[in-house]
């Protein structure tokens, strides 16, 4: 069975969790980073999706970037309490534009 996991602040999860989704929540980058790495490591019901709170994901971007060339798992950045940064919809536009071949956005 897939899993879909959610790293962010405590109070950014726990919608999340009410939807039935595994979520862990982090008071830093530091740990957020710790986390994803723990979560990616499990071979038996991986996570296929994770959802990571923008504002914590900023700093740990050259980790979150070694998942692009692989199909599992697909780490996509949400916007965080206090609203989005931009690294999501970056991220979006990114891989848009290389799955189309041109900038559609």
């Amino acid at each position: 069975m897939y899993k879909i996991a959610v790293i962010g602040g405590s109070d950014s999860v726990v919608g999340f969790r009410a939807l039935g989704l595994d979520t862990f929540p982090v008071s830093d980058a530091a740990e957020a980073r710790k986390t994803l790495h723990d979560i990616t490591r499990i071979e038996e019901d991986p996570y296929v999706i994770i959802y990571i709170e923008e504002t914590l994901a900023e700093p740990m971007m050259d980790e979150i970037r070694k998942f692009t060339a692989r199909p599992t798992p697909a780490i996509i950045l949400i916007p965080g309490r206090n609203g989005p940064i931009g690294l999501g919809q970056a991220a979006l536009k990114q891989a848009v534009e290389q799955a189309v071949g041109s900038d559609i956005l």
